[in-house]
């Protein structure tokens, strides 16, 4: 599949479309009906408009390329196993903050080939805002409907260092690794929208040092990857998509090279 701008153009367009019936939903009702997933994960009618609207627009414009969405059915790793390339479907991450009703919820669409993202966007429906990014081309942010803007995951050039860290997903490990940085200030943020701020240089780091799964994070790391920076594991192994377990190992998004990242870990797995 030849990655284009065009393709990404139909991306961002379906991601929008995803999120106009997310803010339908958002905005219309004050108190959401939630269900909770095997997994115990909350689960709102704005999950499910999201995954049926994005769906449903990619077979249409790309028959070709099999889908593997969150609120899809299971798709079995024999199946999978043989995919070279397919779309890697989050219809609404932060589904915790938008029952919070805070905004930072994003529509995450990816286009995965050989186990990397190469194509993604990202859309932040209250926001109004989209990152965009192909592997090899460059990432960019666009508000509203203005022009959309290259980004560079350069890190801040501040003196200390801005990390990311989640809102809803804090806990010990993560709290003894910053406290193994060096002088830092803590960026709050939702849903995919911590990568997105390493990706256009608003944060030097995000370290995740809890869950998730790869459509969590595949758009994202699209973005990052196609700004300059890195999505590692622990190892410094780039993440991988489409493995027989779909969970994520811990890992760190890297705009800012020079971070003694791995020290901090190593003292926090040592401690």
């Amino acid at each position: 599949m030849t990655r284009t701008t065009d393709l990404l153009k139909t991306v961002v367009g379906v991601a929008w479309k995803a999120g106009e019936a997310i803010d339908e939903v958002y905005q219309q009702a004050q108190d959401f009906e939630v269900s909770s997933k095997t997994d115990n994960s909350p689960l709102t009618a704005a999950d499910l408009a999201s995954h049926r609207i994005i769906v449903s627009e990619l077979e249409s414009s790309t028959p070709e390329i099999p889908i593997l969405s969150e609120e899809g059915a299971s798709r079995p790793f024999e199946e999978r196993r043989g995919w070279r390339s397919f779309w890697l479907v989050d219809p609404l991450d932060g589904t915790k903050e938008f029952i919070r009703r805070n905004g930072e919820f994003t529509v995450n669409i990816a286009l995965i080939e050989d186990g990397r993202p190469v194509l993604g966007a990202v859309y932040a429906p209250v926001l109004r805002r989209t990152y965009s990014g192909i592997l090899g081309e460059g990432a960019w942010r666009q508000d509203e409907n203005r022009d959309a803007v290259p980004i560079s995951a350069a890190g801040t050039g501040e003196a200390g260092l801005a990390v990311v860290a989640s809102r809803s997903h804090a806990g010990p490990l993560l709290s003894s690794f910053l406290s193994a940085l060096p002088d830092h200030r803590l960026v709050s943020m939702g849903s995919s929208l911590k990568l997105c701020l390493v990706a256009e240089g608003a944060a030097d780091l995000y370290p995740r040092l809890g869950p998730t799964m790869e459509w969590d994070t595949a758009a994202a790391h699209a973005v990052v990857a196609a700004a300059g920076g890195e999505v590692t594991d622990f190892d410094a192994r780039p993440l991988r998509y489409n493995k027989e377990n779909l969970l994520n190992p811990h890992f760190i998004v890297l705009g800012r090279r020079e971070v003694p990242w791995r020290e901090a870990f190593a003292a926090t797995v040592n401690s």
